[in-house]
């Protein structure tokens, strides 16, 4: 079994920044990234994006390319399309690769597995022609591939005006974009107003994105609701049904990109056994961290949004601090040599971290989203219903681990991914209580399939090949 000084999970901002940073204090690192190339969700293909024209991504994107200098001379053991299925309190890493399971030990582990989009079941979210915004952007930087139009976006949050954007600049006509922000969430999000402001760089992109697409002619239409996708003859999608300002409306669309935000992928560390906690802002569940990342299990880290939603920038600064911290405690690097490096990057995230709450608050999503009605799908591997989870609730089913014995749900290929956060949510506004209480499916090794003979051939003497 290799042994490493640290094991990092995932090559997106937080993981690429953290090795060149623990390898630039000398520390024998091992990168487990799940895609083909270093780069991430938002970084995704950054090595060879799929669009020659550099103006349709835009430049956010490509500074992932200064991330991936000094990654790929770091001298890092980079294993790229591996599958990390189980990690262990005693800080062993199993994976899969090339068909073939692994171990590797670490003395310290950081897990930079990033965020996923916000299930957002709506009527008619499981047709064909329905999918997230997250999608679209990774068909578009991977392959070049745009929807097929009449194209209509409907959700809320920064991500949605840009992919909106980036998609209006690869040359797709959209017929819509459809703001389900509620109206109300503008007054909440005014007592965050000063951070807003401290973060006024932001903030003003934001401002921008919304004048581009005016500007270009993309009908951008606010206060939305009762979105509702309808299927036509052959059962793909084929019109959108939405109110705006209490007006009843109808598109034609083959194809609808949605977006409710992301929320910290937490499958991995919850599987392991570190505690979370319910975050009131992001209405989400996040691991518990220290200010270096650390977390309630000595030695296992957590950077990135999967600690907590704060971009790219947030990302890549937490996997430095968490390199830092990593190489003091192994006495690679003094603690007052650690604090010192520290001082700059702490000074640029005030900013970036000051106005958080006032996005998390501004784009918490409609209830239509959160507690879906009775006849809206949650579960779509089980085709389990929202009234069913409520009709659970009232036979006394107090959280989502019951609700497996009653219908299975959470239990199919997406092991919950997808469901997990409506149906703690639905179960705590039928009970009366908060999801906290309420509390999340018990994850287990493995979080990912594996073959019954890569299980069996598992060696850990193999020695991993980057």
């Amino acid at each position: 079994m290799k042994q490493y000084d640290l094991v990092i999970v995932g090559a997106g901002p937080a993981g690429m920044a953290a090795a060149a940073a623990a390898a630039e204090q000398g520390l024998t690192v091992a990168v487990l990234d799940e895609q083909a190339a270093p780069g991430g969700q938002i970084y995704r293909a950054i090595s060879a994006p799929a669009p020659r024209d550099e103006g349709i991504l835009g430049p956010d994107y490509y500074h992932g390319r200064r991330l991936l200098g000094p990654f790929g001379q770091a001298g890092v053991d980079y294993i790229s399309s591996a599958t990390v299925w189980e990690v262990t309190k005693e800080r062993e890493v199993r994976f899969s690769a090339q068909g073939q399971a692994r171990t590797l030990r670490a003395e310290r582990i950081l897990l930079a597995t990033g965020a996923q989009e916000r299930p957002a079941p709506f009527p008619g979210w499981q047709l064909p022609g329905v999918m997230s915004c997250g999608a679209a952007q990774i068909m578009l930087k991977t392959s070049g591939l745009t929807p097929p139009v009449p194209l209509i976006l409907a959700g809320s949050g920064p991500l949605l005006l840009l992919i909106a954007l980036q998609l209006h600049r690869a040359g797709v006509e959209i017929a819509a974009v459809l703001d389900t922000t509620p109206k109300e969430n503008y007054f909440k999000a005014s007592r965050h107003f000063g951070g807003a402001l401290r973060g006024w760089k932001m903030l003003l992109k934001g401002l921008n994105y919304i004048a581009q697409l005016k500007g270009a002619g993309i009908p951008f239409l606010s206060q939305v609701s009762g979105l509702r996708g309808e299927a036509g003859s052959d059962g793909k999608l084929a019109r959108v049904h939405f109110s705006h300002k209490g007006q009843a409306r109808t598109l034609d669309a083959i194809s609808l990109l949605v977006h409710q935000g992301v929320v910290p992928n937490v499958q991995l560390s919850r599987a392991i056994g570190i505690g979370h906690q319910w975050d009131e802002l992001q209405l989400c569940w996040r691991p518990s961290t220290d200010t270096w990342g650390e977390t309630d299990l000595e030695g296992i880290f957590i950077a990135g949004d999967g600690a907590g939603i704060g971009g790219a920038v947030v990302a890549e600064q937490a996997g430095r601090l968490a390199a830092w911290q990593v190489a003091c405690q192994l006495d690679r690097l003094s603690p007052k040599e650690r604090d010192r490096l520290a001082v700059p990057v702490r000074r640029a995230l005030a900013p970036v971290l000051a106005i958080r709450p006032f996005l998390d608050v501004l784009y918490q999503p409609a209830g239509e989203f959160l507690t879906p009605a009775d006849d809206t799908l949650v579960c779509r591997c089980e085709e389990v219903t929202a009234g069913d989870i409520r009709r659970f609730a009232r036979m006394g089913c107090t959280g989502p681990n019951q609700t497996k014995a009653f219908s299975r749900v959470g239990m199919g290929p997406c092991q919950g991914r997808m469901c997990g956060l409506t149906v703690s949510q639905i179960i705590a506004d039928t009970r009366q209580t908060t999801p906290a209480e309420v509390g999340y499916y018990r994850i287990r090794s493995p979080i990912k399939p594996l073959t019954l003979q890569e299980l069996a051939n598992l060696n850990n003497t193999d020695q991993p090949q980057p």
